[in-house]
């Protein structure tokens, strides 16, 4: 019997894989008309990047990935999904890939509200148990799961059905999740004043006023928590500081703006919240693992390429 699903799933995974592959023929990346949906494509392994991750359900279904979260790693392939509750500063690479099997892969974005909202719903069972509340963890795949992304793109073939049924699927995904081995994760930051859901709001601030003074006593108060308090869940929560927290949006950012609007190093740096150039350039270089004329030489050496 164990034999019969194990195929089943084989069967479900080829399929998933297939369409995914036909999509992404034109390139690395396809964002799709389905909001929140994107599909993924690499035939090689990549450097490690930097990145931030949104709440989102992201899966392989070929090839496989690591993302470094602080000093934890996850790695996720075709039997494992990553699921994130919260907004994650990460370093991310695939480490699985070739020309002849690629890795293929998926990401859809989680609605908060439409997780609170199946919480409402009586009739919703418990979720297994959970050990953690890391904002960040990997699940196993199930055939539901994979049956029901493979419907959700299906839809791209005649988009004039996404807006009715696209919504449909995506919230019967949720409610996956939300039964599935990592639920407990999702409801607790959908809760209404749980601990999880008050450090969620001060992430949110956090991603929205990184280029101000970073003041751990008012975040705290915010969260309606003292400052030991608040210290303690956040790290638990991020597997960083408030203040590393700060730092990495600000490095990410800054190497967005030279990359992709050519400023020079001091005026990103300047434009983040740093008043020292030559902080930020020390910064940057133990983040990324060169100062920032070398690697934004490379990334755009590496993007003609």
């Amino acid at each position: 019997m164990e034999e019969i699903g194990d195929n089943v799933m084989e069967l479900a995974l080829m399929s998933l894989r297939n369409t995914i592959a036909r999509w992404t023929e034109e390139g690395e990346q396809y964002a799709t008309a389905v909001p929140g949906l994107g599909l993924f494509r690499r035939i090689e392994p990549t450097e490690p990047m930097s990145g931030m991750y949104e709440p989102s359900i992201c899966m392989v279904v070929q090839g496989a990935k690591r993302v470094v979260l602080g000093e934890e790693t996850y790695v996720y392939d075709a039997r494992h999904y990553l699921i994130t509750s919260v907004h994650l500063p990460t370093v991310v690479q695939v480490i699985e890939a070739s020309h002849e099997k690629p890795y293929l892969g998926l990401r859809l974005l989680i609605d908060q509200k439409e997780v609170a909202h199946l919480m409402a719903d009586s009739n919703l069972p418990q979720p297994r148990i959970q050990q953690t509340s890391r904002g960040m963890a990997t699940g196993e795949v199930t055939l539901p799961l994979l049956t029901a992304f493979q419907r959700l793109i299906d839809l791209l073939g005649d988009e004039q059905d996404i807006p009715i049924l696209a919504p449909i699927i995506q919230k019967e995904i949720i409610y996956r999740l939300l039964v599935g081995d990592q639920g407990a994760r999702l409801r607790q930051i959908a809760s209404a004043g749980s601990q999880s859901q008050q450090i969620a709001r001060a992430i949110e601030w956090l991603k929205n006023n990184y280029r101000e003074q970073l003041h751990i006593d008012d975040l705290a108060e915010q969260a309606r928590m003292s400052t030991s308090t608040f210290h303690h869940h956040f790290r638990t929560m991020t597997a960083l500081s408030p203040l590393q927290y700060q730092k990495q949006l600000r490095l990410q950012e800054a190497r967005r703006l030279m990359l992709a609007e050519r400023l020079d190093a001091a005026t990103a740096a300047f434009e983040v919240g740093y008043e020292s150039p030559s902080q930020f350039s020390r910064e940057y270089n133990r983040m990324f693992g060169a100062p920032p004329l070398r690697d934004i030489t490379k990334l755009r050496v590496a993007l003609v390429d």
